[in-house]
């Protein structure tokens, strides 16, 4: 038999000597798992990094070591052996049992077990873990290694650890400590399940799943491991002395795993029970698999290499989004919270979440989740934006950390993807790097060999690929947009979004454009009064360098100068929103020329001006409702061909669609120009171009006149000029707001549009920050009608909900 007994309770958290002033001599109450920063917020010692500029006034604790302490008795812990296992310590630790030291770790990535049997006694026992700064220990490795190029200047690729702990363009400077992931005491006798790797595939109606077992013995005396997968048994007896052992089990008439949108996400429940000779249980190991073919097609073709990802043989068009860590302190995001935010991202049309290279292997909880929801994942090994040294201690600690979690999550159908890195490979070619490097290694021997050896070896049923962006063949240019992966990043950098349509890439892995938070979370992270784009609490949660002078930029041809902070706030949202779309509307028109979009990113980690959908708070960005409407399985959008307006309707799902719709040319007066009916096939898993009548397409005045489109596929407009060149009306609306009596509450909107409204919005969080609103961005035309339902929001004043700064458009940017 064996005992799990978890060591939770009674830690308390101190900083070793020299300290700073503020914790020097004092003792704090600890949270495990958890971190240093927020077992120091939890007692009042320091204040909340992610408001206003605190953070700053807190990185002495990255350089201070810490000593994580408790007591606990071990009676009834029955056994040949006792181990201490912690499956995560952040990230150079020293652990000691009754002032003995068991062991010392330097890599966050990893889980560790050290045999204590001989050091515990009945009752009060001590255990202590002494974390050493995470900069002293990088900055050694890195004196001795050599220094090497990356990001941004601080030492994250001299040690195991998630990056942007370190800080980025997006996120805070907190360089954590603690134990981060469960830890307690694992009694067992004879022998235990060391590692059970399920290789699963599936051939017709019949599944196999194939456990390769690796045992970890206290005695040599024989074993049997038992297999169950619905409801079908094999056994395979172990020798004695015996180590390994491999179980095939066949399920006929499998009902396979989907991606959502394709069928059903079908799991299956395996249990592994390792038993003595008796048949008395030693160990027990449970997961649920799915049964999916996953491939990569990236054949040659006249247009460059395809980037196509198949399951079950289908090829699946990637609407994605970039996940990074959901907070700066990863002990905070609990299994609720991955399902908000990916229930978020599930609402939005997305189907493919790339797990960034600068962040975790991400969590059980993050996995079984898009299993249950048909989520494909993409995770990248944890390398980003820097050259990586191939020496020692390294190099030991990347390939350790690469098997366990290969097997860790190689259980999962919804992973369905293995990358390298994170840019560094092209940053190698454009960065500047070979020069710097002058021959020294930088990461390339961990992803052209050492990584796809591993994943080869342990988990051949998915495909590698060395890195993001990357163009598949070491002959062409990384980041190629005609073979592989790409990154789009000189729109925001220094194109408009526009630049967008002269692309036509295999897979857009990475592309983004900035906005700020939701007002309430940015009200609730920064106190400057009054709030500007330049006051010092904005600036510090904008951590792109320019990127606020980015932000202006991109405004410009498209809106006026904002003249407040209001117009400002909703003008970088809106161009945010129109960006991305835009983006991903070209791209889908593309297929299946184009197989892939990775918008970057979903989430934040923090309150702050970033790339993101949904911001540091939760709350939903005004690009969230754009993305729901560019990511919809069935999308028509109206896009230039050769010069010229020109339907394009995209069917993402496997069933044929006939596309019915009514396309007008409308003054913005609401006179009717000229219109057609149109009637478009569209085959599953395709797209359709349908050009326009010419009188429909060519306007009669380009300055006060659009196209719209309505139909199946919802609302689709094209306007003729940017906003700054239109003749918009000053926007003329009427609202009536109806209390909602039901248990969520809230309040019904009807909006009635008297002139042309463009990208109508409704911020209810100005008037109560809990409010939400259930849709944003929508065109109405004169007399056109909308009922907008707002959750959560208190009772205000009639006249709040038809005005700025709650009731926003288009036009009330151009028009002052």
């Amino acid at each position: 038999m064996h005992v799990l007994r978890p060591l939770h309770s009674g830690w308390s958290v101190r900083a070793a000597e020299p300290a700073a002033e503020v914790v020097a001599g004092r003792e704090f109450p600890a949270t495990v798992p958890g971190c240093v920063h927020t077992d120091l917020l939890a007692a009042g010692a320091v204040p909340d990094p992610f408001l206003d500029d605190n953070e700053t006034r807190l990185h002495w604790i990255g350089r201070t070591a810490w000593w994580y302490e408790t007591t606990f008795d071990a009676d009834g812990l029955d056994g040949d052996r006792v181990d201490l296992v912690a499956d995560g310590l952040d990230t150079v630790a020293t652990v000691v049992l009754n002032g003995v030291e068991v062991g010392r770790t330097a890599n966050m990535h990893r889980g560790y077990r050290f045999d204590v049997t001989a050091l515990l006694r009945p009752a009060g026992n001590e255990l202590a873990v002494r974390f050493d700064s995470a900069y002293g220990y990088a900055e050694r490795v890195r004196d001795e290694v050599g220094a090497r190029p990356n990001a941004y200047d601080e030492p994250f690729q001299y040690i195991r650890k998630m990056a942007c702990n370190f800080g980025w363009d997006w996120g805070p400077t907190v360089v954590t400590a603690g134990i981060w992931r469960p830890i307690g005491l694992h009694a067992w006798s004879q022998a235990r399940l060391a590692e059970v790797r399920p290789v699963v595939t599936v051939s017709g109606d019949t599944g196999r799943v194939e456990l390769h077992v690796v045992l970890e013995r206290a005695t040599d005396a024989p074993a049997t491991v038992a297999v169950v997968v619905d409801g079908r048994e094999a056994t395979v007896d172990v020798p004695a002395g015996a180590t390994r052992a491999t179980v095939p089990v066949e399920v006929p008439d499998v009902r396979r795993w989907w991606p959502r949108g394709y069928g059903d996400p079908h799991r299956y429940e395996v249990e592994v029970t390792l038993r003595a000779a008796d048949g008395t249980a030693l160990d027990t190991w449970r997961r649920m698999i799915g049964f999916r073919s996953v491939e990569l097609d990236t054949t040659r073709d006249e247009d460059g290499s395809r980037f196509v990802l198949k399951v079950n043989a289908t090829p699946v068009f990637v609407r994605g989004v970039n996940w990074i860590p959901d907070d700066a302190f990863v002990t905070r995001v609990d299994r609720g919270r991955y399902a908000e935010r990916i229930g978020q991202a599930v609402a939005a049309g997305v189907n493919y979440l790339r797990i960034w290279g600068g962040g975790r292997y991400e969590s059980d909880d993050l996995y079984d989740l898009a299993d249950e929801l048909g989520v494909l994942v993409g995770q990248d090994f944890p390398f980003a934006c820097a050259a990586y040294p191939e020496e020692e201690p390294l190099a030991t600690e990347v390939a350790a950390e690469a098997r366990e979690q290969v097997v860790r999550l190689m259980p999962h159908p919804s992973l369905v993807m293995w990358v390298g890195n994170n840019e560094n490979i092209w940053g190698y070619h454009d960065w500047g790097w070979r020069e710097e490097l002058a021959g020294r290694t930088w990461g390339e021997g961990y992803y052209l060999h050492l990584l796809p050896r591993i994943v080869a070896e342990l988990d051949p049923t998915r495909p590698y690929w060395p890195g993001s962006p990357y163009s598949g063949d070491p002959a062409l240019h990384p980041n190629d947009p005609a073979h592989g992966t790409t990154h789009i990043w000189d729109v925001w950098n220094t194109h408009d979004y526009r630049h967008y349509g002269t692309y036509r890439p295999r897979f857009a892995a990475e592309f983004g454009f900035q906005a700020p938070p939701v007002y309430a979370t940015l009200r609730r992270a920064v106190g400057d009064d009054p709030l500007t784009p330049e006051s010092p609490g904005v600036l510090h949660h904008q951590k792109a360098t320019g990127g606020n002078d980015k932000l202006a930029r991109g405004l410009r041809g498209h809106f006026p100068a904002p003249a407040t902070f209001d117009d400002w706030h909703w003008a970088t949202q809106l161009n945010q929103a129109r960006a991305i779309a835009y983006g991903i509307e070209h791209f889908r028109s593309l297929k299946p020329l184009c197989m892939g979009t990775i918008m970057w990113q979903l989430n934040d980690n923090w309150p702050v001006t970033s790339w993101s959908t949904i911001d540091g708070d939760g709350r939903r960005k005004p690009l969230w409702y754009a993305l729901r409407r560019a990511y919809a399985e069935r999308l028509v959008t109206i896009q230039p061909r050769d010069g010229v307006p020109a339907l394009v309707a995209v069917n993402d799902t496997p069933a044929p669609w006939r596309a019915g719709l009514e396309v007008r040319r409308v003054s913005f007066d609401g006179g009717a120009r000229a219109k057609a009916t149109v009637s478009v096939e569209v085959p599953a898993l395709s797209a359709v171009t349908v050009p326009l009548p010419p009188d429909v397409a060519t306007p009669d005045n380009g300055a006060a006149e659009l196209i719209v489109a309505d139909g199946d596929g919802g609302r689709a407009v094209w306007f003729f000029a940017e906003d700054v060149d239109l003749a918009y009306p000053r926007p003329v609306v009427d609202v009536v707001a109806r209390p909602v009596h039901d248990l969520q509450g809230g309040v019904d909107l009807e909006i009635t549009a008297r002139t042309l409204v463009r990208d109508l919005a409704v911020f209810p969080d100005r008037l109560d920050p809990a409010a939400t609103v259930d849709d944003l961005l929508i065109t109405l035309l004169p007399g056109e009608s909308v009922t907008l339902r707002v959750h959560g929001a208190a009772e205000a004043d009639p006249a709040a909900w038809s005005s700025a700064p709650v009731l926003r458009s288009a036009n009330d940017l151009v028009v002052r």
